[in-house]
């Protein structure tokens, strides 16, 4: 499948690093996360492989007084199951994780799993 994309046996040969990117177009503390998850790419391709794992974000001012509330608390488990899921699924040695309120413990929690 990693061939099918792309990557040589030299590739496979070397630790497969997880990005747990957090990048969403609507909320501020996540929005700059797309261009700083590319220049953490740059560098983990310089030093060894990649595998790239996007996860959900949910933000608590614009869900304020709506029924999307609902969904934010929820949403820490939702990323850490998916970061979780991500990178027992491709085996990955490593993992890099995001941040903002939310994607910060939900990091954590993938983590510690």
């Amino acid at each position: 499948m990693y061939k099918g994309i792309g990557f040589t046996d030299a590739d496979l040969a070397k630790p497969l690093i997880a990005v747990a990117n957090t990048w969403i177009e609507t909320m501020p503390c996540n929005f700059h996360l797309r261009r700083l998850s590319a220049k953490v790419k740059e560098g983990i391709r310089a030093a060894g492989g990649l595998r790239w794992s996007s996860t959900p974000a949910i933000s608590d001012g614009e869900t304020m007084g709506t029924e999307g509330m609902r969904a934010s608390l929820v949403s820490r488990e939702v990323i850490a199951d998916s970061i979780e899921l991500v990178c027992r699924g491709r085996c990955s040695t490593r993992r890099v994780r995001g941040r903002c309120d939310k994607t910060i413990p939900a990091a954590a929690m993938a983590l510690a799993r």
